[in-house]
């Protein structure tokens, strides 16, 4: 039976939406696993989340922003339910965002402890991060902290998992649920507070978008200082009752596959970059029992669709499209109806308003209103600016079919001015796509004396060359204007934790060089 969307399936408190899941989908059910392989029950989690949560609550202040650097797996889904258990707010810190970034961070969020792991610091080298941190916030390791537990800590865990609503700490869906820093792809990263009803509404869109299924499992090698895995690969399947498998990083090209089939995972939430390499790396079948790939952060090219198709058959790529803000899902496609070039249809619930921009003749400036929308951005003062009338600027030019399906033609950053003309630098991108497939592409645009600004590709391309992409062009009748002629070859096109484009990265590697 189709599920539908309710607003009041959203207005509950996020800890409080767990227990409502254990109750529904049984509190012996498995819910939760790694690739250490010892699944937890709901009744697992929560007695989990009960003796962590009442260490860390010893060592912090109720309302308390908790630094959370971890990567995913079930410590990190323990840790952001014990923090709710007890009424602190998880802060999740972006470990691959650089030292200033880090640093930025913790100084916005007014951080004084910082959950992690001795055993992650180790494996990710990240004793220079540990540093910049240590001056600004108390680092505390999770070993440490797991080896104070007693035998009251283990009887008190044991009570408040069997009345968890009797232990929790009492929050309202509007209290801070998260608060999760933006990618940073074409600036300083923002802090995003996203309140209790924005996560547990989103799961229901998403949940009244596309039919799931308890008995499947979810596959999140998402890092959850992302919205994307955090929502989509932890809060999602744990509120819809089926199992969520983290796993701690997605550049695990040969591990992945071969676990995916191992867990038999039915989902797998990834980004188009990835997605291709688990194809080429996998054995015939590995990814065969998947129901559908969900991908987001990126484009998804032609090549993979019809790589997946050929190499496993009918399962579905399905892209999808979101902001931090949105927490993260706006649209997404349907394993019934999925339109490749487009991010999908509207997740219930959800208003837009599309605003011309000037020079660009197709489509508008992306607005949208609802639920999932952020309580807002994090003022330095530890206010929150809240968007105006509820309405989140996206900064994307889309169009948007009578069906509320939505189509990006690019950012209002990514267009540039040339001899008077606006060209999308997406649409550049899409030209050296095209032509060499499976080379990774970014298109900047700098300035220039004669025609106001000129366009500079970036490639990984060894071969790539101004003619092919003039030829292409002029065979799928695209203005002269969009094909970059400055080129420049790199061994590695820069990427961020999330998967998505470093442009701020390329953007100094293209002025360095001049």
């Amino acid at each position: 039976m189709p599920v539908v969307y309710k607003a009041e399936d959203g207005q509950k408190a996020l800890f409080d939406a767990l227990i409502d899941a254990k109750d529904k989908f049984g509190p012996k059910k498995p819910i939760l696993e790694d690739q250490d392989r010892n699944p937890l029950t709901y009744t697992d989690l929560i007695r989990a989340s009960f003796a962590l949560g009442r260490k860390i609550a010893a060592m912090t202040k109720p309302g308390e922003h908790v630094g959370v650097l971890l990567p995913s797996g079930v410590g990190a889904v323990v840790v952001f339910f014990a923090l709710h258990a007890f009424g602190r707010v998880p802060t999740m810190l972006n470990f691959t965002a650089g030292l200033r970034n880090i640093k930025a961070a913790v100084k916005l969020a007014n951080v004084k402890h910082v959950l992690t792991a001795h055993k992650f610091i180790e494996l990710g080298k990240l004793h220079d991060v540990v540093d910049a941190i240590d001056d600004l916030a108390k680092v505390v390791y999770l070993e440490d902290v797991r080896k104070t537990i007693g035998l009251t800590d283990k009887l008190f865990a044991a009570a408040a998992g069997a009345f968890p609503r009797q232990f929790r700490a009492p929050a309202k869906p509007s209290d801070k649920g998260v608060v999760l820093f933006t990618s940073g792809s074409f600036g300083a990263p923002r802090g995003v507070v996203l309140s209790q009803a924005n996560l547990v509404s989103n799961a229901a869109q998403i949940a009244a978008h596309i039919p799931l299924d308890p008995n499947w499992v979810m596959f999140n090698p998402l890092p959850v200082f992302h919205c994307f895995g955090l929502t989509g690969g932890v809060i999602l399947p744990l509120l819809q009752g089926m199992k969520a498998f983290e796993y701690p990083s997605p550049l695990h090209t040969k591990q992945i596959p071969p676990l995916i089939k191992d867990a038999k995972a039915s989902l797998l939430l990834a980004t188009d970059t990835f997605v291709n390499q688990y194809a080429r790396a996998s054995e015939t079948d590995e990814l065969g029992g998947l129901q559908f790939i969900v991908c987001g952060a990126e484009k998804v090219r032609d090549e993979t669709h019809a790589l997946i198709k050929e190499r496993f058959g009918d399962v579905p790529v399905l892209e999808g499209y979101g902001a931090t803000e949105a927490s993260p899902v706006i649209a997404v496609n349907k394993p019934t109806d999925n339109r490749p070039g487009t991010v999908g249809g509207l997740l219930p619930g959800m208003e837009t308003r599309i605003e011309p921009v000037e020079g660009i003749p197709e489509g508008g400036r992306f607005f949208v209103r609802g639920p999932n929308i952020m309580a807002g951005y994090l003022r330095e003062d530890g206010g929150v600016d809240a968007p105006e009338g509820g309405w989140h600027d996206t900064g994307d030019v889309v169009t948007m079919t009578d069906d509320q399906w939505i189509t990006i033609k690019g950012r209002v950053k990514r267009f540039a001015k040339i001899g008077g003309e606006m060209v999308s630098l997406t649409a550049a991108e899409d030209l050296a796509v095209a032509v060499w497939p499976s080379a990774r592409h970014a298109v900047i645009s700098m300035p220039d004396k004669k025609k106001g600004e000129r366009l500079v590709l970036v490639t990984d391309c060894q071969s790539a060359d101004a003619a092919p992409l003039v030829a292409h062009a002029q065979a799928i009748g695209a203005p002269e204007l969009a094909v970059p002629r400055k080129i420049l070859k790199i061994t590695q096109v820069p990427v961020l934790g999330s998967g998505k484009t470093d442009y701020v990265a390329i953007q100094r590697m293209v002025e360095a060089a001049g």
